[in-house]
């Protein structure tokens, strides 16, 4: 654990639900709130003890309300859902970012396999900007 890079600075940007993440190695990643959401570190969403992992559906318009420091190797994250189960420690939130596309790509495919379309999130559906 002792090489997992470390976060040098967490920004959280609540008008396009992204959670920007730098680490000490130089890597920087903006992690989507759905995509942290849908990918919890918590039982909840993992399963529990001989049960397998819930597919979280309607997820596209989640967004963060708050996070907290747990010791120096995670943060607990607080979701507008009430969904507030499970530590990110840095190289659950490391992987996430490297492998962004991957972790998206086989969520999208999950929830096609259940038959369920994902909708447009409706903070895009405005025309804004997105910062």
């Amino acid at each position: 654990m002792s090489n997992t890079p470390k976060p040098t600075d967490i920004v959280l940007h609540q008008q396009s639900h992204m959670l920007e993440i730098a680490f000490d190695d130089g890597a920087r990643f903006e992690l989507p709130c759905e995509l942290l959401r849908v990918y919890s570190p918590s039982a909840e969403v993992r399963g529990h003890w001989g049960q397998h992992a819930k597919l979280q559906l309607d997820k596209q318009d989640v967004n963060i309300t708050e996070m907290r420091p747990v010791g120096a190797y995670a943060i607990k994250i607080v979701f507008d859902d009430g969904h507030d189960s499970g530590l990110f420690d840095w190289g659950f939130l490391y992987d996430l970012g490297r492998r962004q596309a991957l972790h998206w790509n086989d969520y999208l495919q999950r929830l096609a396999e259940a038959g369920h379309t994902r909708q447009e999130p409706s903070w895009q559906k405005s025309g804004d900007q997105v910062e």
